[in-house]
């Protein structure tokens, strides 16, 4: 007889009322969002809205000054080392080892995180991100942005991180590449991991998220699952984007 599980599972990330800044002045200013697994979250704004705040906040690099955040239940400011472990993040400027090949890279930084997967199940999460063959035994200098984000997912599944940051990851790829992707994303999604995509770019978002966040001076100003509607809501971005925080992101 199979035995059901009816334990409550924690969201895989969870913020409430995150205030949070620098030399004491907040950026964030009373942030709250919900992702749970297989959702893909895409938090929106413009330069200065304080979503690289967030993604500082969300790896542990800065302490909320008020507010709660979670990642699988564990609080990244209280113990990092063990929230980091349940997440992959991918910066905007994607990088990785360039005088390593791709499986060098995998290798390496496998081993700085404990592990040691075989050759079989590298081969597999390489192909699952549809990184070519070809490249494998190339050296990463050579490498496309978009071949970089392979790379660094393929690790992401490698260490079997539930959660997926991702910091501008349209930017600086071509439409074959955005397609790419969002593909990629798609089905890391339908698999049961939860991805949290902070970008400016709308279109980019509008086609694969679930839910979108519009972060304008540090606050939530609106969120939905519309992201169509909010699109041809050309005042409302123009009002979004326009506000900027006078603080640094």
């Amino acid at each position: 007889m199979a035995v059901i599980d009816l334990m409550p599972r924690p969201p895989a990330l969870k913020v409430r009322g995150l205030v949070a800044g620098y030399g004491g002045e907040p950026v964030l200013q009373g942030v709250s969002l919900r992702l749970q697994a297989g959702e893909l979250l895409a938090v929106l704004g413009g330069n200065g809205a304080g979503k690289s705040t967030l993604l500082k906040v969300l790896l542990g690099l800065l302490p909320p000054q008020s507010g709660q955040v979670s990642v699988f239940g564990l609080a990244p400011s209280v113990d990092p080392v063990a929230a980091r472990a349940m997440l992959a993040y991918v910066p905007e400027n994607v990088a990785v080892y360039p005088h390593l090949d791709g499986l060098e890279n995998l290798h390496y930084l496998l081993g700085l995180a404990g592990r040691r997967p075989d050759e079989a199940a590298i081969a597999l999460a390489l192909r699952e991100v549809d990184l070519p063959e070809a490249a494998w035994r190339q050296r990463a200098a050579r490498y496309s942005k978009g071949m970089r984000q392979k790379l660094l997912i393929a690790l992401a599944l490698l260490r079997e991180a539930p959660l997926l940051l991702l910091d501008e990851p349209a930017s600086g790829l071509d439409p074959e590449a955005t397609d790419q992707l969002a593909a990629l994303l798609s089905r890391l999604r339908d698999a049961g991991r939860a991805i949290l995509m902070v970008s400016h770019d709308l279109e980019a978002t509008s086609a694969i998220a679930d839910r979108y966040v519009f972060l304008a001076k540090g606050r939530v100003l609106r969120e939905g699952s519309d992201l169509a509607a909010l699109g041809a809501d050309a005042a409302a971005l123009r009002t979004l984007y326009a506000r900027r925080a006078d603080l640094a992101p």
